[in-house]
């Protein structure tokens, strides 16, 4: 198994990455998707939220009120860090969950959006940042988000910078192209990454064979 941690910055096309990726073959723990399940109604993840926060943080059909909640955290760091403390450790052991019921010779790929700014990398056999100027994140928020620029900004800027995310990577898919030319490259990496994860197993094998001899 290869373990690939994948990340961007908001705007930068890692979903569109992620499922292209899914098409090539790569089975996929999306780490926002956990976390909305994580925090789904009835569960003891939105009860946590809840005892934090207040019965504020609810929607009238009890589940979380994620705009209320935003408003809340991203204003305030230490109360940013407390969701965190309640959120990631769900999100983790959920996430090691399903690796582990993967195929020895999967491509595991973790989509995480805040990968660089948690410290993750180690985590992952290979790191693949999908990046794009901060011109290119701008537009696509505002005009295909419909994002109001000041908001997309305050995103942006909310997180780690460019030059952060580069430096973690492994891997760097640049998204400032055209999406025949995304697919293509998304490809090419595809295939290097089989090529590791064989490898990979491979020297397992040998591992395993060495120590019963």
């Amino acid at each position: 198994m290869l373990t690939v941690g994948l990340t961007g910055g908001i705007g930068a096309g890692k979903s569109e990455v992620a499922r292209l990726l899914v098409e090539c073959g790569a089975v996929l723990i999306d780490a926002d998707r956990i976390a909305r399940e994580a925090v789904a109604p009835g569960t003891p993840g939105l009860a946590a939220v809840v005892e934090a926060f207040g019965p504020e943080v609810l929607a009238e059909d009890g589940s979380l009120d994620r705009p209320k909640l935003g408003s809340i955290v991203f204003a305030d760091q230490e109360k940013l860090a407390l969701l965190n403390s309640i959120v990631h450790p769900l999100v983790g052991a959920r996430s090691r969950e399903l690796e582990e019921a993967a195929a020895e010779d999967a491509v595991v790929v973790h989509d995480v959006p805040l990968l660089t700014e948690n410290g993750l990398a180690p985590m992952y056999d290979v790191v693949v940042v999908v990046d794009v100027g901060p011109e290119t994140q701008l537009d696509r928020l505002v005009r295909l988000r419909g994002m109001i620029e000041e908001d997309a900004r305050a995103r942006m800027a909310a997180q780690a910078t460019r030059e952060q995310r580069v430096a973690i990577a492994d891997i760097v898919i640049d998204n400032d192209v055209p999406l025949d030319e995304l697919e293509s490259r998304v490809k090419d990496m595809w295939a290097g990454l089989v090529r590791r994860a064989r490898a990979a197993r491979e020297s397992a094998q040998g591992r395993r064979e060495t120590r019963q001899e």
